[in-house]
């Protein structure tokens, strides 16, 4: 049965009629249709949802920034206090092909031979995660990188009827993060990142858990760092600049986050966060560190009464 609109039902002795008429919401419509359709519309397949670009208020977030801007520190921390997923297009490539998927397979003998994954593969990869996370909050890292990719995935989060609801771009200064990138030392086992500038590690030159040494990255350089910039703009830019040309209908919401450090960044991130998707939650363990956070404040407060109190 084809229902291209909504269906009038009108019972007749011995006679179902059914009448086309445009689309339009009530509660006498809605349960006519359900009473009438109870036998066929376990048959029906039903449309896929219209974009709505956040109605839903389901967080499917992209962040953009500079290599250095602070996007993994960030988007650990959003994902570390909220209920969000944070997905690594490398690392779902990786789990395709040591599981040995179809798209796994096809991914590992491109790679063997040296060549670059093609965009409508690297699509299979992401998508096969994010279409079983509909109404579930996500951030995507590492893809889209170009504008072509960036097309393939909004028309098919648009066709899943589960399109981006907020791109966040990280405005920090290039002088700053060369500058941070110049003082920064990495415990290569675990990845701890320090910084000689705000994170100091507590003996010099060694991991603050194991003691082991510290070592500096290989594009840990003013050189690298150069070519990386002038890349992030060849690519990135023009994506950008695609998703603020999108028609008022499929136009995500983007915003810009300006600062000098993640400590300035993060309560611009999560005010945003908690404006557009109110109802997103805090981790049970986010919420207990809160609470016990509360609580010595508050003994903290009384302590310091007492003591006020005494001197008097």
């Amino acid at each position: 049965m084809s229902l291209s609109g909504l269906l009038s039902v009108s019972v007749r002795p011995k006679t179902v009629c059914f009448h086309r008429r445009a689309f339009r919401s009530s509660a006498i419509t809605s349960k006519a249709l359900a009473f009438s359709l109870n036998n066929v519309a376990s048959s029906v397949v039903k449309p896929k949802a219209v974009v709505d670009h956040g109605e839903a208020k389901v967080l499917r977030m992209l962040m953009f920034g500079k290599p250095g801007a602070g996007k993994g520190t960030l988007s650990g921390r959003l994902v570390k206090k909220y209920d969000v997923l944070s997905l690594s297009s490398g690392d779902l490539l990786r789990q395709h092909i040591a599981e040995r998927t179809e798209v796994g397979l096809m991914a590992k003998e491109i790679v063997a031979s040296g060549g670059l994954l093609p965009d409508d593969i690297m699509l299979k990869v992401v998508s096969s995660k994010l279409d079983l996370l509909r109404s579930k909050h996500w951030l995507l890292d590492g893809f889209p990188r170009t504008v072509g990719q960036g097309k393939l995935l909004d028309d098919h989060l648009k066709q899943q009827g589960t399109p981006l609801s907020l791109i966040v771009n990280l405005d920090v200064p290039d002088d700053v993060i060369l500058s941070r990138i110049s003082d920064r030392w990495v415990h290569l086992p675990s990845g701890r990142v320090y910084n000689l500038s705000y994170n100091r590690p507590k003996v010099q030159g060694l991991d603050d858990v194991t003691g082991e040494p510290l070592t500096k990255r290989p594009d840990d350089n003013p050189a690298v760092f150069a070519h990386r910039l002038e890349k992030f703009y060849e690519s990135t830019s023009p994506l950008l600049e695609y998703y603020r040309s999108q028609p008022p209908l499929y136009r995500v919401k983007m915003v810009t986050l300006s600062g000098s450090t993640s400590d300035e960044i993060w309560p611009q991130l999560e005010s945003v966060v908690r404006a557009n998707f109110p109802h997103i939650k805090e981790r049970a363990e986010s919420r207990e560190q809160k609470r016990r956070t509360s609580l010595s404040e508050a003994v903290l407060a009384r302590e310091e009464a007492s003591a006020a109190k005494l001197k008097r």
